[in-house]
């Protein structure tokens, strides 16, 4: 698998048979969407910086929400979560995605907000790849992204909606979530080829660009 960030929580997951992305944006982000095909969008809720599956060269399927789906060899499950530590009583419903693909489990926990629930946890078993928003404000601060991955236990981490130099978003740097984490800033990748066969035993964070 082949996984490219776009920014913001925008990634394409690439294999041989199926593409998908997940959260393509709008025009708010600062980010510049590029012109990407996908079989599969996935949104985890419906705000402009999360939801423009119109911006996809082709007519993916989408996929908007809670449930089980099966698409071109991808599974890809939904658990309902929150956008805020309220069970969504201020900024609504998020929802989490496990994707599986070329033997790999993938989680993209979109905005979540809060502490998953154990039971909300226990969806997400032998997760390979996770993918974390560490920004804060709306979505997880660097703090509770640790916490979560100590819970999750992925292989590989990958942060996103944080505040870089391209984004307007009001958000943490990553530097706070690598602090948290009290490791050593790795070295940026442009894109991440994931073999199910060479995921490592430890926990590994990996620092994506954004591709633009």
């Amino acid at each position: 698998m082949e996984i490219t960030w776009y920014g913001h929580s925008c990634f394409r997951l690439r294999s041989r048979p199926v593409t998908v992305v997940t959260d393509p944006y709008g025009k708010d982000t600062g980010y510049v969407l590029p012109r990407v095909r996908a079989d599969v969008v996935t949104i985890s809720h419906d705000g402009p910086n999360h939801n423009h599956y119109r911006g996809i060269s082709s007519k993916p399927y989408v996929v908007h929400g809670p449930g089980e789906y099966e698409i071109k060899g991808a599974f890809i499950t939904g658990t309902r979560t929150f956008r805020d530590n309220k069970k969504g009583t201020e900024r609504g419903f998020n929802t989490i995605y496990l994707i599986q693909m070329d033997d790999l489990r993938v989680c993209h926990l979109g905005d979540l907000a809060h502490i998953p629930s154990q039971a909300q946890i226990e969806t997400l078993s032998d997760v390979d790849i996770l993918l974390v928003p560490v920004g804060g404000k709306p979505t997880l601060s660097a703090s509770q992204a640790t916490e979560i991955i100590s819970l999750i236990e992925p292989s590989i981490v990958i942060p996103m909606h944080y505040k870089t130099p391209l984004t307007t978003v009001n958000l943490d740097p990553v530097n706070r979530f690598i602090q948290a984490m009290a490791i050593k800033m790795p070295e940026p990748l442009e894109t991440l080829t994931v073999r199910a066969s060479k995921t490592p035993s430890e926990t590994q964070v990996v620092i994506l660009q954004p591709k633009q």
